[in-house]
């Protein structure tokens, strides 16, 4: 499902225009990710909960050559699902 698509259904069922959904999702998307810019987590009850996590640097083999290759430490985000959200998944 794309942003467009999650504009369109919340619209649709909602009655309010896609325009005004649209800056609301984007605003949402935008506090979420700035959140996790100041490594904050982001925790949506019932939904899940975002993390960044520090990946340790080691050491990475180039599949063609077989050739050894450091990978530099980096920042990444994980989620973890909610129960509700895992429930339904099932």
């Amino acid at each position: 499902m794309t942003k467009k698509e999650i504009v369109i259904n919340i619209s649709d069922r909602s009655g309010i225009k896609q325009i005004d959904v649209k800056k609301i999702v984007q605003m949402t998307l935008n506090a979420v990710m700035d959140s996790l810019s100041r490594n904050d987590t982001v925790e949506l009850r019932n939904f899940g909960v975002f993390k960044v996590k520090e990946r340790k640097s080691r050491v990475g083999r180039n599949p063609r050559t077989g050739q050894t290759v450091p990978v530099p430490a980096k920042k990444v985000v994980v989620f973890k699902p909610g129960l509700v959200m895992k429930a339904k998944v099932k």
